[in-house]
């Protein structure tokens, strides 16, 4: 079964609301020629504040082109969490996926494996769809734990979640010693790990699971190195930071990944 490519544009904390809105207008007067049934499913991930008026500018655009993601989420429904919000309100502000595990939420806030999978739990019994985040970083590369760690990552993510689930879900590898150090991960070993972390997902899912299953990859994504990464067996679409900032940057990703996905 062939899996439809994802490119998730992920803004981080930048753009107010009118900043996102115009991102958004220009992002889908980018996309506006392209063939909406042959194309990624194009995600973008504003700020909390940005959420509804961005919902707002796709809603009134019509077009369908691109969906909604929230950069984070609680586990709890309601309760005393201050500054925390819910799968429920990403949702009613127009989210169909959720980012969680994220590097920087892990090394700045503390986010651990156990939190990701409670998240995760949240996000599927509302009908979302989770974006769980893995990688490693300089030091536990240069330690050769890349496949360790990050197999250990995948299996606390995924535990308890029915094969169904985890075939919903979406991964993405964030290699996190190539963000911003001037090292690369050349797209041989992106594609390895990515690899790797599905032969992961058929151990603890199942082979229809690991198959349906795309997982993304998120290491300084741009329009010059899309194509290669796409071209790779196991790489399904990328979890853009930067260059999706920038409507041009990331609709020329998004065209990238069609020229090589069929």
């Amino acid at each position: 079964m062939a899996r439809r490519p994802v490119i998730a544009g992920n803004w981080k904390m930048h753009n107010l609301q009118s900043e996102s809105v115009e991102l958004i207008n220009g992002l889908m007067k980018e996309l506006k020629e392209l063939n909406k049934e042959t194309m990624p499913e194009v995600v973008v991930a504003p700020v909390f504040t940005s959420l509804y008026a961005v919902n707002k500018a796709m809603t009134d655009c019509g077009c369908g082109k691109v969906r909604l993601a929230c950069q984070n989420c609680h586990f709890e429904e309601k309760g005393a969490f201050t500054g925390e919000v819910s799968v429920q309100m990403a949702k009613d502000a127009g989210c169909e996926y959720i980012i969680i595990g994220h590097s920087e939420r892990r090394q700045y806030f503390g986010e651990t494996d156990e939190m990701v999978n409670k998240k995760a739990k949240a996000i599927l019994a509302q009908g979302l769809v989770p974006i769980i985040c893995c990688g490693e970083s300089l030091e536990q590369r240069e330690s050769g734990v890349t496949d360790s760690h990050i197999a250990s990552q995948i299996k606390a993510a995924l535990e308890g979640l029915s094969a169904e689930e985890v075939a919903k879900s979406i991964i993405a590898y964030e290699p996190i010693w190539a963000i911003g150090t001037g090292k690369t991960c050349d797209s041989d070993e992106a594609n390895r790990v990515i690899a790797m972390i599905r032969n992961v997902v058929k151990e603890v899912s199942g082979s229809a699971s690991a198959d349906s299953i795309r997982i993304l990859y998120g290491g300084s994504v741009k329009p010059a190195t899309i194509e290669e990464q796409m071209s790779k067996s196991d790489i399904d679409g990328a979890l853009v930071g930067g260059a999706s900032l920038k409507a041009d940057s990331f609709a020329q990703i998004v065209t990238g990944a069609m020229k090589v996905s069929v």
